[in-house]
């Protein structure tokens, strides 16, 4: 009888530590989720936006005003208008 209750005994306490360390496991993996979480979150709040595009003929139009204001020489008009057309 002793035996049996030696070997019943190592099964509990095998079990026990079984539940322990998978209770242990999964608390730790919640911990480092929510971890996870918030530096993706405070990654994509950091990140800048992408810019937007802005139509080449606008653009164009805007610095058309500029030069016709007087605030851009002929020079820096034409200058401008290239890099915006990408020319």
């Amino acid at each position: 009888m002793g035996l049996m209750r030696m070997a019943a005994r190592t099964a509990v306490v095998a079990g026990t530590a079984t539940a322990v360390a998978g209770s242990v496991n999964h608390r730790q993996e919640e911990k480092y989720a929510a971890k996870d979480a918030q530096a993706q979150a405070a990654a994509a709040a950091a990140a800048p936006a992408p810019a937007a595009e802005e139509d080449p003929t606008e653009k164009v139009k805007q610095l058309a005003d500029l030069h016709a204001q007087g605030i851009l020489s002929d020079e820096e008009f034409a200058a401008a208008k290239k890099k915006a057309l990408g020319i």
